[in-house]
């Protein structure tokens, strides 16, 4: 009988689960190692035993999709050598301003600051990538691409198929009221092609998140959205959108969220006050009612100070306990996952 079996043996199961659990999103692909959102990321991350591959979006000029952080262009392609004129009044290059064939002839780099330098400097390299170009970055002649949500969808499921596995898809909607205010409905036109593969299910390896809580709540109630969902939380201060987050860190605002969602995306910061060694009540309460807790971003190379990674995922998966990761550096969360769980079993 299950109830004679010993202590021990009970407390091996419940420690063996404690560290199965946690999921592990590469977010935006294996970006720790090669440029963001390209197919060639999304197969590293793969490779590197992802549970999640992650795909922000926006629209292009013609309604499609692309897999891309942001809604402007210029810190991750070369728009500026190819499309020099093309940019709005605030001297920005817009994707919604681009086709889709015209998206695919620009180049994609590491992410890089409005001078031109690298965000992460020891990351993929380019030659000259420091460089000026005629007063514009210049980012030598990669061959990375924007490539569209579907073509992700269609990259990750054979590769499951071929190597019989499951890694799912983590979608984002991005800037879902900007691309309203210029005409377009994201939310829409991604859950359109979710439902076109099927996926827009609560069994379905899936996530779709966002930002705005407006939108969150417009998924579930007005789009219809089964899908699983999840609220991601920002500071109020970074006008990510127009959601109150000081409200849904509170016990009362994660309520809210959890009528429509299943969980929840914070800022690491938001859950452990690194100044302080000590952790908010974000996570409890979260919890509490009912939600799931996937933080953002662990980065091995952009670690708070005199935290060595190890000692930051101690924090987030023994301390904290978080049910999931975005990571730049899936190899790295899952060595530490794999030896934590050999070592509980042991």
């Amino acid at each position: 009988m299950l109830y004679k079996l010993p202590l021990l043996l009970w407390l091996c199961l419940f420690c063996t689960q404690l560290f199965a659990k946690p999921i592990v999103i590469a977010h935006r692909g294996a970006s720790g190692y090669l440029p963001e959102h390209t197919l060639e990321a999304a197969v590293l991350a793969f490779s590197q035993g992802a549970d999640f591959i992650e795909q922000d979006l926006v629209l292009s000029k013609d309604l499609i999709p692309v897999v891309l952080h942001d809604i402007h262009l210029e810190t991750v392609t070369n728009v500026e050598q190819v499309f020099p004129k093309r940019h709005r009044p605030d001297g920005r290059y817009y994707a919604m301003d681009f086709t889709l064939a015209e998206l695919q002839t620009l180049n994609v780099h590491e992410r890089t600051t409005e001078q031109g330098k690298q965000v992460f400097p020891h990351r993929y390299q380019e030659p000259r990538n420091q460089e000026r170009y005629h007063g514009q970055r210049y980012h030598g002649q990669s061959s990375f691409k924007i490539v569209t949500f579907e073509q992700q969808i269609n990259l990750i499921q054979q590769l499951n198929r071929q190597f019989n596995r499951d890694v799912g898809l983590y979608v984002e909607i991005k800037s879902p009221l900007w691309h309203q205010n210029n005409g377009a409905d994201l939310s829409q036109i991604t859950l359109n092609i979710l439902r076109k593969y099927n996926l827009d299910n609560m069994d379905s390896h899936v996530y779709l998140q966002c930002f705005d809580f407006a939108e969150t709540q417009r998924l579930r109630n007005d789009l219809q959205a089964k899908v699983k969902l999840i609220q991601l939380i920002g500071e109020n201060s970074w006008q990510e959108s127009e959601s109150d987050y000081d409200y849904l860190k509170t016990a009362q605002g994660l309520k809210a969220i959890a009528k429509v969602a299943q969980g929840v995306g914070p800022w690491i910061p938001q859950l452990f006050n690194f100044q302080q060694n000590k952790s908010t009540d974000l996570l409890a309460n979260a919890h509490q009612a009912g939600l799931l807790v996937h933080p953002y971003t662990f980065r091995k190379d952009d670690l708070p100070q005199s935290y060595s990674s190890e000692h930051m995922l101690d924090i987030l998966f023994k301390d904290l306990q978080v049910d999931g990761v975005f990571t730049d550096f899936t190899d790295v969360v899952k060595e530490y996952l794999d030896k934590k769980g050999k070592n509980v079993q042991e």
